[in-house]
């Protein structure tokens, strides 16, 4: 594996490690591991360093929701351009190109069901290219990018013998 395959697989599981962790980690001195981590974010290969938070331990609302959507795509510019359109909406946190039944997933917040309902209604369902829509509102979260939201469920029951 290459410096910055390693660097790259480090760095995904904990973006706050330090240079000098990082280096110690891989072997490698720390002036070439930084040098290699901004030429990366130079190139865009690294393009943010993102905190995950499970919001169900806080106090503040939010609801997420996955929506299937069917386009028609653009002459000449295939999926790309509605897909810059649906990305620029601020309630729009992640959006895929996928294979399969459907061709965007969009994955969106909002402070509650109605509030991303209307969103869908009014905003996203309503553009030229759009065929149809479905939408999946995310209940519970049990793992997100690789990492266990939840404790290992145990059995509370009280045993019953005949």
């Amino acid at each position: 594996m290459s410096l910055r395959e390693e660097i790259l697989t480090v760095i995904e599981k904990n973006s706050r490690i330090g240079i000098d962790e990082l280096a110690a980690a891989l072997g490698a001195e720390e002036i070439t591991v930084a040098n290699e981590v901004k030429a990366m974010e130079d190139e865009g290969i690294i393009c943010a360093f993102h905190t995950m938070i499970d919001w169900s331990k806080t106090s503040i609302e939010k609801v997420m929701a996955l929506i299937e959507v069917k386009v028609t795509p653009t002459r000449g510019m295939g999926f790309d351009s509605i897909a810059e359109r649906i990305y620029k909406f601020p309630q729009v946190s992640s959006l895929y190109l996928m294979s399969g039944a459907f061709d965007l997933m969009v994955i969106v917040e909002g402070k509650t069901l109605f509030e991303v309902a209307e969103f869908v209604n009014n905003r996203l369902a309503v553009l030229d290219t759009v065929q149809s829509t479905a939408t999946h509102f995310i209940l519970k979260k049990y793992k997100d990018h690789g990492t266990i939201l939840t404790s290992k469920y145990e059995d509370t029951r009280e045993k019953v013998t005949p």
